[in-house]
C-alpha cells in the first residue's frame, strides 16, 4: 500500500498533473482578473493590516482573524523546511520560480476567497459555512456536477486535515524539540494534545482569537532571527539576489558538496515547494474567509490574496536570501539541517538551531489549529453539525498520536488527499472564473475614488 500511494503521490504532484495545472489555473485566473493581483496589492495590504475590522456583515470573525487563520494552516514547515529542499534540489534558482508561483497563486487565493463568501450558506447552528464545497455545490449547477466535486473536496479535504494538517505536523514539532532540548516525544504530545483541545474545541472563534495573536508573533520572531543571519552575511546579499535570478535561466553548476541543477529542476522544485507553502489553489484558505464578517466578497477576497504574499513573497524569501547568502547551500546539506546550518553559521553557541526548532514547533501548532477548522467544516458539510465535536475530539487524538509514531504512510497518504482536494476546486475556479470577475468589477467601480469634477457633473 505504501509502495502504491508512493507512486499516486509522484504522479499527482509530479510535472504532468497538478503542477502545472495549478500554475496554469493561477494563470488563467490572473488573465481574467487582469492582473488584479499586482494592481490591488497596495489597497489589499492596507486592508489587511491597516484598515479597522469591517463588522456590518454576517460571519464570526473579523476579517483579519479569517486571514490569520488562514495563515496559521499555511505559514508552516514549509516556510523553512520546504524552502531548504527545493534549494538544495533545485539550486538558488528554485526561489525564483517559487517567487512566481506566489504572484499567479494570490490570483488563484483571491478567487477562492470571493467565492467562498459568496456562496456561504447560514448552517443549522446559525453559523455561516463557506469554502469549495459550498461554491462548487451551489455555483456549479450543470447536471449535479457542482455536488459531486462539493463532495469529493469535502471528503479528501477532511482526510488530508488528519495528515498534513495535522500528524505530520505534530510529529516534526516534537522531534524539533527533542532535537534541540531534549524534551520526550510523549511529553511534547501531551502538551500539544491538550493545546489543540483547549483552542479548538471553542471553534472557529476561539481558533481566530489565538491564531491573531499567535501568528503575528511567530511570524516576526522568524523574520527577526532572519535578518540577524542576513544582517551577518550582508556583503553576500547582492551576489545572492544575482545568483537567484541568473540560476533560474541557467541551472546551477556543480560547486562543493552540491551536484548541480538544471532549469527543469529549478522549475519544479521551485514551482512545488511554493505550492506546498502557500497552497494557492487547494480551495483550503476560503474555509477561513468564509468565516468573516463581511457583506463584501471582493473585500474580503482582497485580504484573504495577502496570504499568498506574506507566505511565499515574505517569509520564504527572508528564508531563501539567507540560505544562499550564507553559502551552506553548496554543502550537500538538505531540510531542516540546512536551515539550521544557516542559522547556526551566523548565531552562536548553537542558538541558531534553537531558534530553527522553535520556530518549527510554532509554525507546526500554528497549522494544526487551522486545519482543524478546515477538517471539521469540511466533515459538517458532509454529516451535518452532529460530527463536529467528535471531529475534533478525534483530532486531538491524532495530534499526540502523531508525535510518537513514524509517518512514511501517513505523509504520502495527506499527499494523495491534499492533491485529489485540488483538482475538484480547481475545476470550480476556472468554471466560476465569470462570476469572480463580475463581483471584482462591480466592487471596485463602487469603491473607486470619484474625481471631484465627477461628483459635480
Amino acid at each position: 500500500m505504501t509502495q502504491l500511494l508512493g507512486r499516486i503521490s509522484d504522479f499527482v504532484w509530479g510535472p504532468y498533473c497538478l503542477i502545472p495545472l495549478l500554475l496554469g489555473a493561477g494563470l488563467f485566473l490572473t488573465v481574467r482578473l487582469k492582473g488584479l493581483q499586482f494592481r490591488q496589492l497596495g489597497p489589499a495590504l492596507h486592508l489587511a493590516f491597516v484598515a479597522r475590522d469591517e463588522r456590518k456583515g454576517p460571519g464570526e470573525i473579523s476579517h483579519f482573524q479569517a486571514l490569520m487563520t488562514a495563515l496559521a494552516a499555511t505559514v508552516g514547515t514549509g516556510n523553512i523546511v520546504g524552502v531548504a529542499t527545493a534549494i538544495a534540489a533545485g539550486g538558488p534558482g528554485a526561489l525564483f520560480w517559487m517567487w512566481m508561483t506566489g504572484l499567479v497563486g494570490m490570483a488563484s487565493k483571491y478567487c477562492e476567497a470571493l467565492l467562498a463568501v459568496k456562496y456561504r450558506i447560514t448552517d443549522e447552528a446559525g453559523k455561516q459555512a463557506g469554502g469549495p464545497m459550498y461554491y462548487l455545490s451551489r455555483g456549479i449547477r450543470w447536471r449535479g456536477l457542482g455536488r459531486v466535486l462539493g463532495g469529493m473536496f469535502a471528503l479528501f479535504t477532511a482526510l488530508a486535515a488528519f495528515g498534513i494538517g495535522n500528524m505530520v505536523q505534530s510529529n516534526s514539532l516534537a522531534a524539533a524539540i527533542e532535537g534541540a532540548f531534549g524534551v520526550p516525544d510523549w511529553l511534547t504530545g501531551v502538551v500539544v494534545a491538550i493545546g489543540v483541545a483547549v483552542v479548538t474545541i471553542g471553534g472557529v472563534r476561539s481558533i481566530g482569537r489565538v491564531t491573531s495573536v499567535l501568528v503575528p508573533s511567530m511570524i516576526l520572531l522568524y523574520l527577526l532571527a532572519c535578518t540577524w543571519v542576513l544582517i551577518a552575511n550582508a556583503a553576500q546579499i547582492p551576489a545572492a539576489i544575482a545568483t537567484i535570478f541568473a540560476d533560474a535561466f541557467s541551472g546551477t553548476s556543480a560547486a562543493g558538496g552540491f551536484l548541480g541543477a538544471s532549469v527543469a529542476q529549478a522549475m519544479r522544485y521551485g514551482v512545488a515547494r511554493g505550492i506546498f507553502s502557500n497552497e494557492s489553489g487547494l480551495g483550503s484558505a476560503g474555509i477561513a474567509a468564509a468565516a468573516a464578517q463581511t457583506r463584501e466578497p471582493a473585500r474580503q477576497a482582497l485580504v484573504s490574496m495577502t496570504q499568498t504574499f506574506v507566505d511565499t513573497i515574505v517569509v520564504c524569501s527572508f528564508t531563501g536570501i539567507a540560505i544562499v547568502a550564507s553559502g551552506v547551500w553548496q554543502t550537500g546539506i538538505n531540510g531542516a539541517p540546512l536551515t539550521q546550518a544557516t542559522f547556526d553559521g551566523a548565531m552562536p553557541g548553537g542558538l541558531g538551531s534553537q531558534v530553527i526548532a522553535l520556530c518549527l514547533a510554532l509554525f507546526a501548532f500554528s497549522t494544526i489549529l487551522g486545519w482543524s477548522y478546515y477538517g471539521s467544516q469540511s466533515a459538517s458539510y458532509l454529516f451535518g453539525r452532529r460530527v463536529v465535536l467528535p471531529y475534533r475530539l478525534l483530532f486531538v487524538a491524532a495530534s499526540f498520536a502523531g508525535t510518537i509514531y513514524t509517518l512514511d504512510f501517513v505523509w504520502l497518504f495527506s499527499d494523495v488527499m491534499n492533491g485529489m482536494m485540488a483538482l475538484p476546486n480547481l475545476i470550480g475556479l476556472v468554471l466560476l472564473s465569470g462570476v469572480a470577475a463580475r463581483e471584482t468589477r462591480d466592487y471596485l467601480e463602487r469603491t473607486a475614488v470619484v474625481p471631484p469634477s465627477a461628483r459635480i457633473l
